[in-house]
């Protein structure tokens, strides 16, 4: 069975209403990176980044999977699929994909500061200063600040060693380490990019398919059940 190893950034979400941090409507605009996204303004502003992420977190509860989400799923009929996500939405889940990474966290978790194998899953979209753990300290975004290390990223690159097809979706290619993860497929691997801007990537060997995800994804699952002889009736 091949294996086929999907990258997706923020792009994959934006058709659901999930703002990209980079665009020019990007959810920054409203904040300065170093007031939310970092370990010491956790320390310092605890309320501001709480306030910053209960706003993305009632987006993103409030939201649903697209298009593009449901047609990756086709794909787990007749291939080993894993799927690499720089998102911190769930939307993969809902759509019903199985084997996800979180390069970055995951909007919906929150962790200890001194305990790492304590995690709580909210139940709903707001985190007060209630949420603690057994220490009584007050637990943070389970999300991947900048300064801080990607701990799925080892995973991430013995997967990606493994990829007969790589797809990437929706992603500028511009944050590492994520974007690097290309580097580590085999030479011969199918490659496909999905993204409706000009990527700032050398696109020797990399099918590019200058649409936005919806579109994209499902021409690229097309082309790869047609290729590998599978009949399938596509909606």
């Amino acid at each position: 069975m091949k294996n086929i190893v999907v990258l997706t950034g923020a792009g994959i979400s934006q058709e659901s209403g999930i703002k990209t941090f980079r665009g020019s409507d990007g959810l920054w605009e409203n904040y300065r990176i170093e007031d939310v996204a970092n370990f010491d303004s956790w320390q310092k502003n605890p309320e501001i980044v709480r306030d910053f992420y209960n706003q993305r977190r009632k987006q993103i509860f409030e939201a649903k999977p697209n298009k593009a989400h449901f047609e990756l799923t086709r794909l787990e009929k007749y291939f080993n699929v894993n799927i690499i996500t720089q998102n911190i939405d769930d939307f993969h889940e809902r759509a019903g994909s199985k084997n996800i990474i979180h390069l970055h966290g995951e909007i919906k978790k929150l962790k200890s500061v001194r305990d790492p194998e304590y995690f709580k899953v909210l139940e709903g979209w707001e985190h007060t200063k209630n949420d603690v753990d057994d220490f009584g300290i007050s637990l943070r975004p389970d999300i991947v600040w900048f300064g801080e290390a990607v701990p799925m990223i080892e995973p991430s690159i013995e997967l990606c060693q493994k990829a007969d097809i790589f797809i990437i979706i929706g992603t500028s290619l511009a944050v590492y380490p994520a974007a690097g993860l290309i580097n580590y497929t085999p030479s011969n691997s199918e490659k496909y990019l999905i993204d409706p801007n000009e990527v700032s990537k050398d696109m020797k060997g990399i099918n590019f398919i200058k649409e936005k995800a919806s579109i994209g994804v499902k021409m690229v699952v097309h082309k790869i059940l047609e290729e590998n002889q599978i009949i399938e009736k596509l909606d």
